[in-house]
């Protein structure tokens, strides 16, 4: 099988002083006000479905299609998100054939977090600026004390997409090595038909579980609505939890932190200053006891001959980069 060739590594993040000298741009000005209505309902949408979950569930319980199916879908668009848009098409950190490709981006798509080559271009920009004055999501520089951090909380997780960026008329530059990808390109454009099919399958298969309407209105809510919810701030706390709170192992330049809970629920996202500090790496969980199913995921794609060119860095480049206790 003809192999699709996957992006070069992200830019490596420049250097402090490289950043401070660069020209100030204009400070990020609010979305226009159809766009900031759609995103917010992207946003809110979901915690309604929350919201309207629980009141069934109080009154008449939850099934176990429902579980099954907000899991099911959990697990699947994450590792979309997770082994597909991040470690998969802005890192390269493996290849794969088209067949893999077309699975994980349309599965990373049907996440609700916007068309695969914009969310590679942000996440390539952030690490090019972490935490730094450019960078599209970091929790630092909104000011000092518990109110500066709160801020800080708010933009990183939620707040920086309401806004629109200064670098937005130039991020194309961060996505030319997809210039001539016709696949990767036409899963990014049919954004709008994953994020419907994302919502219409849960409903479809709740629906022929139960042979009924209402099991079709809760596969929606459940595996639709409740699933983008957790799989958002989810994927969200890694931009916010995992700049604030959390240990430090190795040099980076930003304030990247590993955080095991998200290390969890994230499947491996959240060894964040690890992947900061190896950011080609196709495992983020360095250490034996830092859980990583996107590279578990990455390691049965390989032994099945699905992925190839697995990277890892070696014993002596993570020593060489360890802190000082």
């Amino acid at each position: 099988m003809t192999q699709l060739q996957c992006p070069p590594a992200a830019p490596a993040p420049a250097p402090v002083a490289e950043i401070a000298s660069q020209p100030a741009l204009p400070a990020p000005e609010p979305l226009p006000a159809v766009e900031r209505a759609v995103t917010l309902a992207v946003i809110l949408l979901p915690m309604v479905g929350l919201i309207g979950a629980i009141v069934h569930a109080w009154g008449w319980g939850v099934g176990w299609s429902e579980i099954g199916l907000m899991l099911g879908m959990y697990v699947a668009t994450g590792l979309g998100i997770t082994v597909g848009f991040h470690r998969l098409f802005t890192h390269s950190s493996f290849r794969a054939g088209p067949v893999v490709t077309a699975v994980f981006g349309i599965l990373g798509s049907m996440a609700f977090e916007g068309p695969l080559l914009r969310w590679v271009a942000y996440h390539r920009c952030h690490h090019q600026h972490s935490d730094h004055d450019l960078d599209p999501h970091s929790p630092h520089h909104h000011g000092s004390g518990i109110l500066g951090t709160i801020r800080g909380f708010f933009n990183a997780h939620v707040g920086w997409m309401l806004l629109r960026s200064p670098l937005e008329p130039t991020i194309g530059r961060y996505i030319k090595d997809f210039a001539d990808n016709k696949l990767v390109t036409r899963i990014s454009k049919a954004f709008a038909l994953w994020s419907v099919l994302s919502l219409a399958l849960p409903a479809l298969i709740g629906g022929l579980v139960s042979m009924s309407w209402t099991g079709a209105l809760l596969g929606f809510v459940w595996g639709g609505l409740v699933r983008v919810l957790v799989v958002h701030h989810i994927t969200w706390s890694v931009n916010s939890v995992c700049h604030l709170w959390g240990t430090r192992l190795y040099e980076s330049h930003d304030e990247s932190r590993n955080n095991p809970i998200v290390g969890v629920l994230a499947f491996g996202e959240g060894w964040h200053n690890n992947h900061h500090a190896f950011p080609t790496s196709a495992r983020h969980g360095l250490a034996w006891w830092q859980f990583d199913l996107s590279y578990l995921v990455i390691r049965v794609l390989a032994l099945l001959g699905l992925a190839h060119g697995v990277r890892v860095p070696s014993r002596e480049r993570i020593e060489a980069k360890r802190r000082a206790s």
